[in-house]
């Protein structure tokens, strides 16, 4: 179990990002990637809601919707666990810390729409997890968003000191930035593959090696066919 939840919190936050590999949230990832100290607001307040909204929805899915036979209504009841959770969360950052949520701005209310956190719900659903291995799922899911998100925003307050053509500046060198940062981090495997004990990646390997191996020509046969000919 605790092997199984590793892997989780590995292959969601790194290897599957939900940003760089499945491309969810990436409004937020645009808009609020301007200064790290807002990314990490975002980020922090991405993973209160996904953890929290994670283990909510598994619950209400357990425990109400299948008893029930009605679950067929989760993608409307998800939404609603959202939205409830983002007021939540907009009241807390509204009374505690206001220059944070001044700095978020109408980003922090989009959190409802954002993907990424119905994207995890939904996920947890259809893989049939459990509601510990869904927050791990969603908690990890949410951290990958926030690593990605400070790491641009570093990129960008670097960009400011840069000489930039004048078509380039501002969102354009910011989208050029993101493609690269997302080519550089296409998986070599499918992303089923890591959520394995590691069985099928190394018969993928072997199927790999083999049919590599199969298109390079036997020199050794060659020499002998052109002794032969002479």
């Amino acid at each position: 179990m605790l092997k199984e939840l590793l892997v989780i919190l590995i292959a969601s936050s790194l290897v599957n990002n939900v940003v760089l590999s499945q491309f969810l949230g990436l409004c937020p990832f645009l808009g609020v990637s301007k200064k790290t100290e807002t990314a990490t607001g975002m980020g922090v307040a991405v993973i209160f809601v996904i953890t929290l909204a994670s283990a909510v929805a598994g619950a209400i899915y357990q425990f109400i919707l299948i008893p029930f036979d009605i679950a067929y209504l989760q993608t409307i009841v998800f939404i609603l666990v959202i939205a409830a959770l983002v007021q939540f969360v907009e009241m807390f950052l509204k009374k505690f810390i206001p220059g944070l949520y001044q700095s978020l701005g109408v980003y922090l209310p989009l959190i409802t729409t954002n993907c990424a956190v119905l994207g995890v719900a939904l996920t947890n659903v259809q893989k049939n997890y459990g509601i510990l291995t869904g927050v791990v799922n969603g908690f990890a899911t949410a951290v990958g968003f926030t690593i990605s998100i400070i790491i641009l925003a570093g990129i960008r307050e670097k960009l400011k000191y840069n000489d930039i053509p004048e078509s380039f500046q501002g969102m354009p060198i910011v989208l050029v930035v993101v493609i690269i940062h997302i080519h550089r981090h296409v998986k070599p495997y499918p992303a089923d593959l890591v959520h394995d004990g590691g069985e099928r990646l190394q018969i993928h390997r072997h199927i790999v090696v083999h049919r590599h191996a199969q298109q390079i020509p036997d020199r050794r046969s060659h020499r002998r066919l052109d002794k032969n000919l002479d």
